[in-house]
This record gives C-alpha cells, sequence and structure tokens, in this order.
C-alpha cells in the first residue's frame, strides 16, 4: 500500500505518533521517526518496526525551531532522494485555566502545535512540488473543533493547524500535493492514562460511543490519508472522537 514511500512522522517517540510510525511502516513505508527529548523511546519505535520486518531510523529536532526543521527535511531528501509523505503529529500541552495561563504556556504550546507544523511543511513544500505529488497530515483535535475551557493555548494551537490545512491544500493540490487534518478526541496513551477515574467519567460521558479511542483508530485513517486511495483528498477535517464533535 505505502511500499518503499518515504515518510517523517514528528514527536512520533510515544502515543498517536508512534502508532502512525508503526501503521505507515508495516504497510511499507521507510519512516523517519522524529523526536525532540527521548532518543532511548525513538529508539524502541524504531527497534520495533525493524524486528517487524519494516525500515525506520530515529532523527532528533526540535520542530519549533525553523532551521532545525528544515535541517530534517533537508537530511532526508539527501538521504533517500524524496519525501512522500509529513506527518505533523509533534505536539504538547500546558493546560491551564485562561485566568492563570502564562504568556510562556500560550507561547510555547503554538511554537510547537502551530508554527512546528508551519515550520516542517514550509521546509519541504518546494520539494513536494517538484516531485509532483506528497501527502501531508496533520494531527489536530477535537479541541480545535469545539474548543475545550483549560486548553485555550491548545485550542487555538489545533484550531490554527486546521486553518493551515485548508490553506496549504488550496495552494498545493494542483501538483498533487495532497494536505488533510485528523482530529483525534480522546485517545488511549500515556496523556489520558494520567486523568483521574472521574475526569475519565465526566469525558467518557460526552462521548456518544462511550468510551476513549485506540491509537490505531487514528493510525489507520493516518495511512488512508497517505495512500494513493486517498489522491483525490485534500482539505479536509476529520474527526476521529466516537461522534463527540458530531
Amino acid at each position: 500500500m505505502l511500499k518503499d514511500k518515504i515518510a517523517v512522522v514528528t514527536g512520533a517517540s510515544r502515543g498517536i505518533g508512534r502508532e502512525i510510525a508503526k501503521t505507515l511502516a508495516a504497510k511499507g513505508a521507510v519512516v523517519i521517526v522524529n523526536y525532540n527529548g527521548s532518543a532511548a523511546k525513538a529508539e524502541e519505535v524504531v527497534k520495533e518496526i525493524t524486528e517487524a520486518g519494516g525500515r525506520a531510523e530515529g532523527v532528533q529536532c526540535n520542530v519549533s525551531d525553523f532551521q532545525a526543521a528544515g535541517e530534517l527535511m533537508d537530511y532526508v531528501v539527501r538521504q533517500y532522494g524524496r519525501l512522500d509523505i509529513l506527518v505533523n503529529n509533534a505536539g504538547i500541552t500546558r493546560d491551564n485555566l485562561l485566568m492563570k495561563m502564562s504568556e510562556e504556556d500560550f507561547d510555547a504550546v503554538i511554537n510547537t502545535n502551530l508554527k512546528g507544523a508551519f515550520n516542517c511543511i514550509k521546509n519541504i513544500s518546494r520539494q513536494m512540488l517538484k516531485q509532483k505529488g506528497g501527502r501531508i497530515i496533520n494531527i489536530s483535535s477535537v479541541s480545535g473543533v469545539m474548543g475545550n475551557a483549560g486548553q485555550a493555548n491548545y485550542s487555538a494551537s489545533k484550531a490554527g493547524v486546521i486553518g493551515l490545512t485548508k490553506a496549504v491544500a488550496r495552494e498545493l493540490a494542483t501538483r498533487g500535493v495532497t494536505c488533510n487534518a485528523v482530529a483525534p478526541g480522546f485517545i488511549e496513551t500515556e496523556m489520558t492514562e494520567v486523568l483521574s477515574d472521574s475526569v475519565k467519567e465526566a469525558v467518557t460521558g460526552q462521548i456518544p460511543m462511550k468510551k476513549f479511542g485506540q491509537t490505531s483508530d487514528v493510525a489507520n485513517l493516518a495511512a488512508f490519508l497517505a495512500s494513493d486511495e486517498a489522491g483525490y483528498i485534500t482539505g479536509q477535517v476529520i474527526c476521529v472522537d466516537g461522534g463527540m464533535a458530531c
């Protein structure tokens, strides 16, 4: 399905990014497992992929740094000759009520979640246009669709990702490059494991399907959007949220 495609997944050392990297590799892609903090966790992902017969490489990069993002994209193109799939998944949270939120926490989330996606897209768009093809998949959030109390920074960043997706889709469409957004709801990851039972129960009550999703639910959609079968789909926002934002 994705045989010999070259893919970069940002923030791929854990959670949704980890599952996306593994799924793309299982479908034949060569996956660059990007990480910022934990080399050990990234190497675990690479090991899992290679032991399953796939191909992967871990590369450190703080995508919120424009120059560093450019160096990552340049490295991939030099090493592999092209880049077919870019999954902008890297993201952080700094949750707090608006009245208590610091400027630093707002800026940090915007810089990683939104500007990080821009940095990567900007630095690979010329190559994808030259190739006359490419798949850009931006991981947004149901918080960017609906908003969420205590997440003014996160919701703003993920809503921004949606606007960025739609603009990029319009600009690159004529050269065979698609750009779509995936908006996960509450997915079982390390980030949701720390929620208290009472919070989990309250959240589950807001989900029509009455359960959290799995990382594989998001990864399978990302793999489809990365494939040739999704070649006529661009500028879309697809929620993977059990009906939460329907």
